[in-house]
């Protein structure tokens, strides 16, 4: 509908005499984003005017043209040759209108039994179920950059915290192998989101199903999706595949924001166990000799507005009956957004990774100023003179404060100094006392002693790294 032309709209006004509000033009429409759905409305045409042909409904020779029409536009879509009008709404009116333009009157038909309501919502799962394979893709390129380089420093000893206190000696092999599960559990929480998607709703129509004689198994069959959808209400009423979604990537944020506080952490002059490169850093306008670690900042902050788009879709859902409302016009745009957001951030994340330049020597003398090997102590005292672990945390705790007061390590505490504290302690304690020797005993399966960590690699490169991808 054109300025020249204030009647209804001729897609789907026969009840309408006069034209929207100005404004109404500018809130209704939604080709400004959903036009990025025209390869999945375009095949799920094709595929729903071919059934329509095979039962009979519409005639071959209209389904030739409908076929080469669509073929037409998408090629026309691809090169950037067809203009979007806000007129036409969406992607589908869209569509629609330029096959008219293009074979006439049988395009009129290919709407047959389907409504807006269950193409819109058929179009997204395919778009979805193709976000969650590349996004897939991306997460295991990270998994592989983080196993790479856990295997280049399954020995390399750093600090472990606790409430950002140094703990106990860990390998820096075994604190990236950390993260590999947790981008494993958001690689799983995605195939089972796949797996609920893959189910599809065309030919619910507009709610209540049609009465032609439809096959919904063979559109559901040929579009690649596990089955149809069971009922039509809730086929063009339900989102929560959507929120699943944003669920997913707003955890997968979550994973990559604290990777990424840690790798700002690490480069900072109070812990100076990584570097950056000029790829991934930014210099000051003021002052020159800052290196700043812009990009995991970036990915940091942008956590926020991933999750800030699983609010808007839950906040938009919670008050709707059955079932279409225009409300759920505004699941596209936080749904593209998470997507693009994410994936983006995973791209950033695996950059830095292979990126980032080990300092050993920083992770060392950051050890050495919490006693992180304590533990080994206590545990030494329960081994070798029966002291129940309870009394050897406490016998452990007296040494570390007079360590503490002397101001130099367990290690270098002279043995008369730890006798004052108790008799029972030996010279062979300081077998236990060096941070290698803590880390080389903690062999307990998923520890942090350099052969459980390789062990625990070839694991992970058979879970995640296999030929066979995550898919429902």
């Amino acid at each position: 509908m054109s300025d020249q032309n204030p009647g209804a709209n001729k897609m789907w006004g026969g009840r309408f005499t006069t034209a929207p509000a100005d404004v109404m033009r500018k809130i209704n429409p939604s080709i400004g984003f959903d036009y990025r759905l025209y390869r999945q409305d375009i095949a799920a045409s094709k595929t729903h005017a071919a059934m329509l042909t095979r039962q009979g409904i519409i005639a071959a020779a209209d389904n030739d043209r409908i076929q080469a029409g669509l073929d037409q536009i998408r090629g026309e879509i691809d090169r950037g040759e067809l203009p979007f009008s806000i007129d036409l709404e969406d992607i589908h009116m869209n569509v629609e209108a330029r096959l008219k333009e293009i074979i006439g009157e049988p395009a009129g038909r290919l709407h047959t039994a389907r409504s807006r309501n269950d193409q819109a919502v058929t179009d997204v799962r395919l778009w979805m179920r193709d976000a969650i394979d590349a996004l897939d893709g991306t997460i295991r390129d990270l998994q592989q950059a983080l196993i790479e380089r856990a295997s280049e420093h399954a020995e390399t000893i750093m600090p472990g915290f606790t409430h950002m206190q140094v703990a106990q000696p860990v390998t820096f092999g075994h604190h990236l192998m950390a993260y590999v599960e947790m981008f494993g559990r958001d690689r799983e929480r995605l195939a089972g989101a796949r797996q609920r998607t893959n189910v599809s709703p065309l030919g619910a129509a507009a709610l209540a199903g049609t009465a032609f004689p439809i096959d919904r198994q063979f559109t559901a069959a040929e579009l690649g999706f596990a089955r149809p959808t069971e009922n039509s209400m809730d086929s063009v009423g339900a989102r929560d595949h959507i929120c699943e979604l944003l669920f997913c990537c707003s955890m997968l944020a979550v994973h990559l924001s604290r990777l990424n506080e840690e790798i700002t952490l690490w480069c900072s002059d109070g812990f100076r166990f990584i570097a950056l490169s000029d790829a991934f850093t930014t210099g000051s306008s003021i002052m020159p000799q800052k290196r700043n670690p812009d990009a995991a900042e970036l990915v940091r902050g942008k956590t926020g507005r991933v999750v800030g788009s699983l609010t808007a879709m839950l906040v938009m859902v919670k008050g709707l009956p059955m079932t279409f409302m225009k409300d759920m016009q505004e699941d596209k745009e936080p749904m593209f957004d998470a997507l693009e957001t994410v994936e983006l951030c995973v791209a950033a994340t695996t950059g830095m990774v292979r990126d980032l330049t080990v300092r050993p020597e920083g992770m060392r003398a950051f050890l050495d100023r919490g006693f992180p090997t304590a533990t080994d102590l206590a545990d030494w005292l329960v081994r070798e003179a029966g002291i129940p672990f309870r009394d050897a945390h406490h016998i452990t705790a007296r040494v570390v404060a007079l360590a503490e007061a002397k101001g130099c390590t367990l290690q270098a505490l002279d043995l008369d100094a730890m006798r004052s504290v108790d008799p029972r302690i030996s010279e062979a304690v300081f077998e236990v006392l060096a941070p290698e020797h803590s880390v080389r005993s903690r062999r307990s399966y998923g520890g942090t002693a350099p052969d459980t960590v390789r062990e625990a690699i070839e694991r992970a490169k058979q879970r995640w790294l296999s030929d066979n991808p995550i898919q429902a």
